[in-house]
């Protein structure tokens, strides 16, 4: 499958050159990378002259494109033809070796997967305790893992209000826990909601959609929004 890489950026020439330096050494190197930079400075664009990287074309926005939904509405729009998936990667984000690889091969198991995330490894230390554990309450167990829970999930168990639902999933009321709550247990989980970056969709989702402006600047809920409006049409992984 050919797949392109876009990274939205601003301001942060140095991660975004720790990220690059990760996607040089993949196991398989996108056939395009798009940086979309919204930068009000020349920084990051004389990193990239001063760094070459192959299959790399830069994008510097105008005010009128910048912000993260915007400019990743920019990057899909001069994605290449024959491109297959769109991955997008946060600027501040390190791969391992074969993460490409898996996000492809996910998509050759489930070809009819609309979107694929990745998972962040350093965020919240999970530990395998057997599908019999009991979890305290500040604990989420889910698929034999547990993990430190959050504190609004807390509050709500002891208020009876907790969502069965599982991650990834938006539940009819509350919040539900995001994609982060699944474990490193190196299966593949179905589910509604992807974080926005570490995502990756079939190019044939923006024939039809797009991040909604409506999120300004480079707050929160994005990905949600843009993932759930996607999960009517099929599944994600």
């Amino acid at each position: 499958m050919k797949f392109s890489l876009i990274i939205c950026t601003y301001m942060r020439p140095k991660p975004l050159l720790q990220l690059l330096q990760s996607v040089q050494g993949q196991t398989m190197y996108p056939d395009e990378i798009l940086i979309i930079d919204g930068s009000t400075n020349e920084e990051t664009e004389t990193v990239l002259n001063e760094n070459h990287f192959d299959n790399l074309n830069y994008f510097k926005v105008s005010a009128e494109h910048r912000g993260l939904t915007k400019q990743r509405n920019y990057g899909i729009e001069r994605v290449g033809t024959e491109i297959e998936i769109v991955c997008f990667l946060d600027d501040d984000t390190v791969l391992e070796k074969d993460y490409f690889e898996q996000l492809l091969q996910t998509y050759a198991i489930y070809p009819e997967a609309l979107g694929v995330g990745g998972f962040i490894i350093n965020e919240t230390k999970c530990e395998f305790v057997g599908n019999h554990y009991q979890p305290k309450i500040d604990e989420y167990f889910f698929d034999g893992w547990k993990r430190k829970d959050g504190s609004r999930f807390i509050l709500r168990k002891k208020l009876g209000l907790d969502s069965d639902c599982p991650p990834g999933y938006s539940p009819l009321y509350s919040h539900g826990r995001s994609v982060g709550f699944l474990p490193p247990s190196g299966k593949i989980y179905p589910v509604e909601m992807l974080m926005g970056g570490v995502s990756s969709f079939n190019k044939k989702v923006f024939e039809g959609l797009q991040f909604s402006t409506y999120f300004d600047g480079y707050g929160l809920y994005e990905d949600a929004d843009f993932t759930l409006r996607v999960a009517k049409w099929g599944i994600y992984m």
